[in-house]
Parts: C-alpha cells; structure tokens; sequence
C-alpha cells in the first residue's frame, strides 16, 4: 500500500471501499460514520430498536468481510449496503418465526439412511413442468405485488412483518398480496385447465395430479386460509436427535374443516420409511397425510376434514414403516420429528 488514506469526507464511497478492499481498516470507518444511522433507522422500522444496532454491526462486519466482492460497475456503494440490510433484516424476521435452514441429516433411530429415491423421473418432470409455469405466472405480476407475495409465503413472513420490512402501512401491504393472490388466480387458471396443479402458498406441489378440480377447489380454500391476517400458525418444533433446523407451521380455523401444514428443513426419510402428519383433537388422532419433499426438504399439506374444524392439541410429523396401512383408527406409533406443542 502506498501513501495514506485522506481523512476527508470528500473521498466516494466507491473510492473508501477500493481502499478498504486494499487493506486500509480507517476506510471501514469513515463508511461507519456516513452510514451507520441510516442502516440502524432502516432496521428499527421492521424490528424495533433493540435489535438495530445489532444488525448495523452484521451488516458492517458483511461489508469488512466482502469488501473485495463490491463492483462500482454494478452499482452504488448505498445500493449495495441497502442489500445487505434488507438480507440482514429478513433473516432476523425468518430467525424470530422459525428456526434457521441446516443440511445436516436426521438422527433418528433405525433403519437404512440412504437417500430416499423420489418421484419417479415422468412425475419429476411433470413437477418440474408445474414450478416452472408457476414461477413463471408470479415473475409476470407487478413488481410490488410479487415482492409482497414473495415475503408472505415463500419467506413465511406475518402480513406485519411484510409491512414493517417494506416500510408500508399494514393496510397496503394486505391490499398488494390480496391483489397478487387474485391476479395470480387469473393467470394460473389456464393452466389449471391443463392438468397443472398448483400446491397453494407457492410451495412445491404435494398433490399428483388426480381429481383435478377436487385439488384445485382445495387450494382455493387453502389460499384464502394462510392469507387471512388472523389466522396465527402453530409452529412445530425439532424433537431431540433430529435435526435443529427441522420445523412446520400449522394453520387452522374454528369452524374451517380444512388445515394446511408446511414442513422445512427435512432431511430424505430413511430407506423404507416416510414422514406422515397428524393432528390431534381431544385424544382422537387425524391422519393429515404423508410428506412428499421436495428437493429442499420442504413439504406442503392440505386436509380436509370434520375434525379439523376443532383447534388441535397436538400435531407432530413422525417417521413410519412404508409398509404399515393406515385406515381410519391410526395412530400414530413412529418418532416424532417435529412437533406443537414443543416440550
């Protein structure tokens, strides 16, 4: 390195940064001064004061870290940092409603832990088919409408924390996500028509593709469930030995005889055992259905039934023997995974 590091606040952001990447820590320092306030006042608006200082000192140490990293040729140094706190801010809000995503595997007992084989290739291809039509139906919404539907389902993020993270009042924030819900409807509804089933909240389709219209008038209802702001999601937490990382959230109503389960951060089930779901109501068991992962360890759920019409007191996804049927009286006889309440 040569010479020294002006201490002026004529120097560019840009300029500090090529500095700091050079090994000048006094660059840090000047950026700290410019910027720290404004990055605390960005984070206390979606998660109150408390935590924002703590989250300026992530996004600065972000900023030592990858100082290498930054390119002025794809934007401004302000552009960049605003990045770092928004990841910085979603991830605290994803921290606060579950648990953070892990890739170690399930340590549970018994049984052959090699990788599950899947869906045959024809039904891989044809999920695959259905996530791209999909993906491809919410890319084609308004930007501020896929932004808000985006940080509702696929973060799993409350109406209030879309609002508090967008900056925007409440009331906006539930008229843009109702909006992208009903313009979603409408450009999946050809689709629908072509066998292409959508599994609600934009998760990866659990459903195979029979009773099309039996399906697609469940997800209807399955959306107008998760997306009603009163509807508070019993979060299922990881049992001791199975992964920290693994949990779901169930969300039912009074009077609603249909749930709807979502599961993260699973591992493949061992060999000769899958993952089945259940809720219980004053001691009577219902069998929810089995788990079909994706290739990220996430599941979606949708069950009907007069049981669920009544809040649960338990529900647990367990590990079970492929080969036990399950009828009407089931149970459940298997470890359980992830399960509400946690003890």
């Amino acid at each position: 390195m040569e010479g020294t590091l002006p201490m002026t606040g004529d120097t560019t952001d840009e300029e500090l940064m090529r500095r700091l990447a050079e090994g000048w820590p006094e660059a840090l320092g000047l950026l700290h001064a410019r910027y720290a306030s404004w990055i605390a006042a960005t984070a206390a608006r979606a998660l109150g004061r408390d935590s924002a200082e703590e989250i300026s000192q992530e996004v600065f140490l972000a900023v030592w870290r990858h100082a290498a990293s930054f390119d002025p040729s794809r934007g401004t140094f302000r552009a960049w940092v605003l990045q770092i706190t928004r990841t910085s801010v979603l991830n605290e809000l994803r921290r606060r409603g579950r648990r953070p995503r892990a890739t170690t595997q399930f340590n549970g007992s018994g049984g052959d832990h090699r990788p599950d084989p899947g869906p045959d290739p024809a039904e891989s291809a044809w999920r695959a088919h259905r996530r791209a039509a999909v993906r491809a139906a919410v890319e084609a919404l308004p930007a501020p409408q896929r932004e808000a539907l985006s940080l509702a389902f696929l973060e799993d993020l409350t109406h209030e924390q879309v609002a508090a993270f967008l900056q925007l009042p409440l009331g906006t924030t539930k008229s843009r996500i109702r909006a992208g819900l009903k313009a979603l409807r409408g450009r999946l509804a050809s689709l629908a028509g072509a066998g292409l089933i959508v599994a609600g909240c934009l998760t990866v389709a659990g459903l195979r593709e029979h009773a099309h219209q039996t399906a697609l008038r469940r997800q209807g209802r399955a959306l107008a469930l998760v997306t009603r702001s009163e509807v508070v999601p019993r979060r299922l937490g990881p049992t001791p030995g199975t992964n920290p990382a693994a949990h779901g959230n169930y969300r039912g109503r009074s009077g609603v005889d249909l749930a709807v389960l979502t599961v993260s951060s699973f591992a493949p089930a061992p060999r000769g055992w899958e993952y089945r779901a259940w809720a219980s109501h004053g001691g009577r068991w219902t069998f929810l259905g089995r788990v079909q992962l994706d290739g990220e360890g996430r599941s979606l759920i949708i069950a009907e039934g007069p049981a669920l019409a009544t809040p649960p007191d338990q529900v647990q996804v367990t590990l079970e023997p492929v080969d036990q049927p399950v009828d009407a009286a089931a149970a459940p006889t298997g470890p359980p995974v992830v399960r509400w309440p946690i003890p």
